[in-house]
C-alpha cells in the first residue's frame, strides 16, 4: 500500500511539474510582450527586450489612445460584432448540425456532401467581392461584418459529431412521444446537453471575428465602422510610415517598436480575461469524444 501511496505522489510531482513548464511556455512570452510594451523605443532599439526594461516609457499606449474616442468606438464596434456575430452563428450551426443528426431527415448526408464540398472548393475571392457588392449591397454597413463568419461548415460537422456522440437517440425519441415538437426539442434538450461543445465552438468564433481585419480592409470605408483590429493595423501602418528612416539615422521617438507590443496587448486582453469564464466548458468541449464508451 505504501508503494502505491509513493508511487502515485511521484507521479504526480511529475505531472505537475510537467504541467506548470508547459504553462510557464505559454504565459511568459505573453507577460514578456506586456513588460516591454512599457519600454521606450531608445531602450529597445539599443538594448533589445529584457524581462526588465531598461527605461520606462507610455509613448505606446500614448499613441494608441491618443484618439480615445475612435478607440472607444472600435471596441464597441468589435464588441458588437463579436457578442451578435457569435450568438448568431452558433444558433444557426446548432440548427444546422441537429438537422444532420436526424436520421429521419431525407437526404441529410447529400446535405452534408454538399456541405463538405464547400471547404474543398470555392469561387474565389473576386465573385464574393462581387456578390457582397453589387448583389447584397453590405458595403460599409455594419452587418458584412456580422455575415462574413456566420457560417462554418467545420462548426457544424463538429457540432453535428457531438450530437450524435453524446445524445442518445432514445432521449429525443422519448421526447416525441411526450408530443414535444422538433423545435421544442432542440430548444430543451440539444441546446443545454451541448453545452461543452457550444462553448468550445463559441469560443473559436468569437476569436474569429474579434480578430478580424481582413473583411473591413476589403469592404468598410467609413472610420465610424472601423473595428478594434482594423484600427490598430491602421495605427501600425500609419507609424511605420512616420518612422521612415531619414539621412540613414532611424527615429527613435517614434515608438515603432514598442508600439507592436502595445497593440498585442490592447488586442488580446479582453480575450485573456475572457478565457477563464468559459475555460471548464472549453476544455470538455474539445476532450468530448476523445474516448469512446
Amino acid at each position: 500500500m505504501k508503494i502505491k501511496e509513493l508511487d502515485q505522489r511521484i507521479l504526480n510531482a511529475i505531472g505537475y511539474i510537467t504541467v506548470t513548464f508547459f504553462a510557464l511556455l505559454a504565459v511568459v512570452p505573453f507577460f514578456f510582450v506586456v513588460i516591454n510594451s512599457f519600454a521606450s523605443e531608445h531602450a529597445i532599439v539599443y538594448y533589445g527586450y529584457s524581462f526588465i526594461p531598461k527605461e520606462f516609457s507610455l509613448d505606446a499606449y500614448k499613441m494608441v489612445f491618443q484618439s480615445s474616442g475612435k478607440m472607444l468606438r472600435a471596441y464597441e464596434i468589435t464588441i458588437l460584432v463579436t457578442v451578435v456575430g457569435t450568438c448568431i452563428s452558433l444558433f444557426i450551426s446548432m440548427m444546422s448540425a441537429y438537422v444532420l443528426y436526424r436520421k429521419d431527415v431525407r437526404y441529410r448526408n447529400s446535405l452534408a456532401f454538399f456541405l463538405y464540398f464547400t471547404t474543398l472548393f470555392n469561387g474565389g475571392l473576386v465573385p464574393f467581392y462581387l456578390l457582397v457588392v453589387q448583389y447584397l449591397h453590405l458595403k460599409n454597413t455594419i452587418f458584412i461584418l456580422i455575415l462574413s463568419g456566420m457560417f462554418s461548415v467545420m462548426n457544424i460537422l463538429i457540432l453535428r459529431n457531438f450530437i450524435s456522440g453524446s445524445i442518445p437517440d432514445a432521449l429525443v425519441e422519448s421526447a416525441k412521444i411526450d408530443g414535444a415538437g422538433d423545435f421544442r426539442i432542440f430548444l430543451g434538450i440539444i441546446l443545454p446537453l451541448s453545452k461543452p461543445a457550444i462553448a468550445a465552438i463559441g469560443m473559436f468564433t468569437a476569436l474569429g471575428y474579434w480578430n478580424d481585419w481582413w473583411t473591413p480592409l476589403m469592404f468598410i470605408e467609413k472610420q465610424e465602422l472601423y473595428p478594434l483590429q482594423y484600427t490598430l493595423y491602421k495605427i501600425l501602418s500609419s507609424a511605420n510610415f512616420s518612422s521612415q528612416i531619414v539621412n540613414s539615422v532611424p527615429r527613435l521617438d517614434m515608438p515603432k517598436e514598442s508600439l507592436k507590443l502595445a497593440l498585442t496587448v490592447v488586442a488580446t486582453g479582453p480575450i485573456v480575461f475572457l478565457y477563464p469564464f468559459v475555460q471548464k466548458y472549453f476544455v470538455k468541449g474539445i476532450t468530448v469524444g476523445a474516448v469512446k464508451g
